[in-house]
């Protein structure tokens, strides 16, 4: 049987995981009385409840005697390691762009990917049934950027489609029949090549999804670049560098079918194959024949740019509401991490009993916190910071920068163009992008980012969108300044009361509600003016036996402001730490005895 290999590329949210529920669903993988859960490649709980796709899968469907091997793909720029990754395994790429919004970051850097790889592109222009739908502008912005991204003649000479992926149907005009998708599944056919690869050679794969089963151990995902992969063959394990990892064998063999993975006997050069049976292979080592020398080339992926410390979670609280508490239980969950997400990075920090965790952007590192604290992980995670590099020329300080496209409605453009100047922001671009709204661009320090996007959705009143994208690094900036406000301090163990915080929401925003357990140095709010103040939030009313009035009074209380774990971690300053348990994320000081933190500001202002 003939295969084709291609990967569903595109801005987070224009509609991949939906197209594949009805490529799935028109080429027959599901029987006919087969219940499938909407976005079905969405797995993962925090997926399905956060809407987005986390991590890329592969499935498969049989279309006129062919394989065709899907790969689905992350949206969000914080997950773009596991496309740079994925790209090795296909020859073409279906690019997914809304035929509303257009080009949007992602689209550009993941494409941007693809093409430097030499991938047969195919542009599809998804949700036509919108009601802003621009089809014909969006079409120019799509050859305008594959040629700013310098693709060749035979890429700029792209196809195109126009669909509707929740309707379920794909046509080479707007005008076409708009019945299914097999326009789309005969294009791919026609214009993504085969693989050509040699499938007499020496068996050897890349690894390029790791997995973990309870019953088979390690999976491991990846493309066969050359030769016949076959039941308990023998292999060996080389690092990028040739080294020799492990020996082994392939116990067992699994190819993709709908959304099933099936066991084989046998698989050739070019299908997407999951293999078992190896126990220290990872990610990208070639698994090959005994006989191959060198390792298969690997793609590299692009360096992380935010860093956060993760510690034990050491407050008074600490070990009453997780299982996982300890350092070492905390190190061994954060490398095992790393084996199957290539764009994290972990390193021992400075402090005791805390590591440093590297990543892409507070996203990709806040999906890894809550992971962890639903695995019952108790930690405390300090404020993200970027990672400088030093330019190797000049000695100069060099800063990861980002580029923002911002959606906004006309009378919120001031403000956010404003805010961004402050931040060290560079405005590029400046455009009305129709119904009334603009569209802004701008090259930002990501440092500059941390903590603005919750104040971004309060000044355009929620109506604003903000897309972003890693830009490279540039010179250092210069001083960002970071939030204004001070916090309300608890300067009491127990737990809060009804009227000690009614007295004490004049003071400013609070974060909790009544009868919440408190503890000295944690954070209950924040201050309405610039310095830190010291509250009691467990103080109870003197019962008396004289009688007064207004005694029987109702407290009212503002609702708290309750923050994600995302907004805690973007919230807090240098000396504060975000306390996350399997039931509760509290904000605390780093230094919990206020003596001592006297002290240590007084350290710190002596050492400046």
């Amino acid at each position: 049987m003939e295969i084709r290999n291609i990967a569903i590329i595109a801005h987070v949210d224009h509609g991949k995981t939906t197209l594949v529920d009805q490529l799935l669903k028109q080429s027959g993988s599901f029987r006919d009385n087969q219940h499938v859960a909407e976005r079905a490649m969405d797995s993962n709980d925090l997926e399905r409840e956060r809407g987005i796709t986390i991590l890329a899968k592969c499935t498969s469907v049989v279309w006129k005697d062919t394989r065709i091997n899907i790969i689905d793909t992350p949206g969000h720029a914080d997950f773009g390691g596991e496309v740079e990754r994925i790209l090795s395994m296909v020859d073409g790429a279906i690019i997914l762009v809304d035929s509303a919004e257009g080009a949007l970051p992602q689209t550009k850097f993941v494409l941007g990917k693809a093409l430097k790889r030499g991938i047969r592109p195919i542009v599809v222009v998804n949700k036509i049934d919108r009601s802003d739908a621009r089809p014909d502008e969006v079409h120019e912005e799509m050859f305008d950027l594959f040629a700013s991204l310098d693709a060749d003649e035979t890429q700029l000479d792209f196809p195109m489609l126009y669909a509707s992926g929740r309707q379920g149907w794909a046509d080479e005009t707007l005008d076409g029949p708009k019945k299914d998708l097999s326009p789309l599944f005969d294009l791919v056919l026609r214009h993504v090549p085969t693989p050509g690869l040699d499938p007499d050679a020496p068996f050897g794969m890349v690894a390029t999804i790791l997995e973990s089963d309870n019953f088979l151990g390690r999976i491991l995902t990846g493309r066969v670049e050359q030769g016949r992969a076959r039941v308990n063959m023998p292999v060996r394990v080389m690092r990028r560098d040739g080294s020799i990892v492990e020996t082994g064998r392939l116990t067992k063999l699994l190819s993709f079918r709908g959304l099933d993975r099936v066991p084989v006997e046998e698989a050739e050069a070019g299908d997407i194959i999951a293999v078992a049976g190896l126990s220290d292979a990872t990610i990208p080592d070639t698994i090959a024949s005994p006989e191959v020398g060198e390792p298969l080339p690997s793609t590299p992926v692009d360096p992380p740019t935010l860093s956060m410390t993760f510690r034990i979670n050491d407050g008074p609280l600490g070990g009453r509401e997780g299982k996982k508490v300890t350092s070492r239980q905390i190190r061994d969950r954060l490398f095992k991490e790393t084996e199957g997400n290539v764009a994290i990075k972990v390193t021992e920090s400075y402090e005791s009993e805390a590591f440093e965790v590297a990543g892409r952007g507070e996203l990709q590192l806040g999906v890894l916190i809550e992971t962890m604290r639903r695995e019952g992980f108790e930690l405390t995670i300090g404020r993200p910071r970027v990672l400088f590099e030093t330019d190797a020329e000049t000695g100069e300080r060099m800063e990861p920068f980002e580029e923002v496209l911002v959606d906004v409605d006309e009378p919120y453009s001031g403000v956010v163009v404003e805010k961004m100047s402050v931040r060290k922001g560079l405005m590029q671009d400046m455009r009305p992008s129709g119904g009334g709204k603009v569209r802004l661009t701008f090259l930002i320090p990501a440092r500059g980012l941390i903590g603005y996007h919750g104040e971004f959705l309060t000044d355009t009143r929620g109506t604003g969108i903000m897309n972003r994208m890693f830009a490279g690094y540039q010179p250092y900036a210069g001083v960002i300044e970071g939030r204004r406000n001070g916090a309300l301090i608890s300067s009491e163990d127990g737990a809060t009361t009804q009227y000690s915080l009614f007295s004490l929401q004049d003071r400013g925003t609070l974060f909790v509600d009544p009868g919440e357990k408190v503890y000295v140095g944690m954070i209950l709010g924040e201050h309405s003016r610039e310095n830190d103040l010291e509250v009691n939030p467990v103080r109870e009313k003197k019962l008396t036996n004289i009688r007064a009035a207004g005694k029987d009074d109702a407290l009212l209380l503002v609702p708290p402001r309750k923050m994600s774990l995302e907004q805690a971690i973007a919230y807090i300053e240098d000396d504060e730490l975000v306390e996350v348990t399997p039931s509760a994320i509290r904000i605390r000081k780093r230094y919990l005895d206020p003596n001592e933190r006297k002290r240590m500001e007084k350290k710190g202002t002596a050492g400046a």
